[in-house]
């Protein structure tokens, strides 16, 4: 035989016997693990007449276990199905009878006594043990078109999930812990065992028999954990696994793979295609309940790392928004990749200054919340009218406005921007007044030059700009009238022909001696 023959003779044989563990082994864990079921169950309701013979149901069922064990650890070809055959239907009826015979003494007595609370688990346990022994009857030697029965997976079926496995690329990549669960088994007695157990353990638990009822299910229902096992017909658990890994809603659910295919290429695959972990048919229910916890805890953890981190997605949006409340969005973006010191050096910019006349007098005879009503009505609007031309508040200063244009972000149109935004300031404060019948006035001034901005302060930090030109703007607004824009000649002369003003004559301006100044017009 050639080294390739070798080979897949080894391969086959390796699926034959995960084919007869999967219609053997799974029923025999049934036995076992519906027999520690009713002991318990009987043990709670103080019913010790049936202890010797559920000790007896168990130990048959556990006998079986080992043989089965020892049946399929054995070495040989493919063609030794004849070997398996007879030790399966010679060894396996003992124990099988063992089980029958005492579980249907219980269930007669049970039945007759009214402990009917024990009968639901005795009935599966004696249907595993029915399935078992027609499966024995049923035997025939494996070839690559023979099955068991027409029922259930062919040994075709087998190799198909081995071939599986080994020719697909992976997928891309509560202290009282209680979960959502879903279990997907084509298995009806590994289905209703794992519930129970399940159950018992506090988890709410879903079943399917097959990979597409349980990829509709997750579609619909979110689950904390699921149970899936490889070996199914029409979709191989390794088939649900990658396409559940490559689904955004679900390709966080951790799944555990429960098989009784037990190569170390099919657990590495698994592994490698997303699953958490791999259970090889019979598992004992304590490393079962141990890996469940152990998953859903790391489950718990992802999910408050997720949302500790969603926490602070949100607290550094709102710490953004606040921050663009105080300083430009520039000076934010420095900030944020680790400007120690905001402090710029601005060649030109056009600086507005605003001022409500009579404010004063007229806000002594209204309320605190009057005051401030009133003053958030003006400057909000003001605030939208900055946004939309595009320029910088900078502060508000009691009953004052400041702001500039070309700053922080150049802007070689500032002048205009500032006239044009000026002019609608007049219109919309004129428009409040009005609405509020208040006796109030704007007063506006306006200068172009450079000027140094940064930001100050540690715990109540604030963005400001310095400078002559900014004391000259100032010196514009406070000598100018109400209801009028004041500029100085610089503005005029950098707008001309695209604005009108009218010129106001040469007034004395502190620091700065006597200078032409305009009244813009509208």
């Amino acid at each position: 035989m050639t080294d390739r023959a070798d080979s897949e003779s080894a391969r086959l044989h390796n699926a034959l016997r995960a084919h007869l563990r999967q219609e053997f082994v799974a029923p025999a864990a049934a036995i076992v693990g519906f027999a520690d079921i009713v002991i318990e169950d009987a043990e709670r309701a103080g019913l010790s007449d049936y202890a010797a013979d559920l000790d007896r149901i168990r130990s048959a069922g556990l006998s079986l276990q080992a043989l089965l064990d020892e049946v399929l650890q054995q070495s040989g070809e493919v063609d030794d199905i004849v070997g398996y055959r007879t030790k399966l239907r010679h060894d396996l009826r003992t124990p099988i009878n063992a089980v029958k015979g005492y579980g249907e003494m219980i269930v007669e007595d049970a039945r007759d006594s009214g402990h009917d609370s024990l009968l639901p688990d005795l009935e599966k346990l004696l249907a595993a043990a029915d399935g078992i022994l027609e499966r024995i009857d049923a035997l025939v030697a494996f070839s690559g078109d023979a099955s068991i029965d027409s029922g259930q997976p062919s040994f075709a079926d087998a190799s198909r999930v081995v071939d599986a496995l080994r020719g697909s690329q992976p997928a891309a990549s509560q202290h009282a812990i209680a979960g959502q669960i879903l279990v997907v088994d084509d298995n009806a007695s590994n289905r209703d065992l794992l519930a129970r157990q399940l159950t018992r353990d506090g988890h709410a638990v879903e079943t399917v028999a097959s990979g597409r009822e349980a990829l509709a299910l997750t579609a619909e229902r979110a689950f904390d954990l699921i149970l899936l096992d490889v070996m199914m017909p029409e979709m191989s658990g390794y088939e649900v696994l990658s396409t559940l890994k490559h689904d955004p809603h679900t390709v966080e659910i951790p799944v555990i793979m429960i098989s009784a295919l037990d190569e170390i290429d099919s657990i590495v695959r698994c592994i490698e295609a997303g699953a958490v972990d791999y259970l090889p048919k019979p598992f004992a229910p304590a490393i079962l309940r141990a890996r469940i916890r152990a998953s859903l805890e790391n489950k718990l953890l992802r999910d408050r790392e997720r949302a500790m981190m969603r926490e602070i997605q949100i607290a550094k949006e709102r710490n953004e928004t606040l921050l663009l409340s105080i300083l430009p969005r520039a000076v934010v973006e420095r900030i944020n990749e680790g400007a120690a010191m905001v402090a710029d050096h601005i060649p030109e910019a056009t600086i507005i200054f605003a001022d409500i006349v009579n404010f004063t007098p007229f806000s002594g005879n209204l309320s605190p919340t009057d005051v401030v009503g009133v003053l958030n009505k003006i400057f909000s609007a003001f605030d939208r009218l900055v946004d939309q031309y595009g320029a910088e508040k900078i502060k508000t200063i009691g009953d004052g406005y400041m702001v500039a244009v070309g700053i922080p972000e150049p802007c070689e149109d500032h002048a205009a921007i500032a006239a044009r935004l000026s002019l609608r300031m007049l219109e919309t404060f004129d428009a409040i007044r009005s609405e509020i019948d208040a006796p109030i006035q704007l007063r506006i001034g306006i200068h172009i030059g450079p000027a140094i901005a940064g930001v100050i302060g540690e715990r109540k930090f604030a963005y400001d700009i310095w400078g002559t030109t900014v004391n000259i703007a100032s010196r514009m607004e406070s000598h100018g009238l109400p209801d009028r824009v004041h500029v100085s000649k610089m503005v005029a002369d950098r707008l001309e022909g695209q604005f009108s003003f009218v010129p106001r004559g040469a007034i004395d301006v502190k620091g700065a001696g006597l200078m032409e100044t305009f009244w813009l017009e509208a």
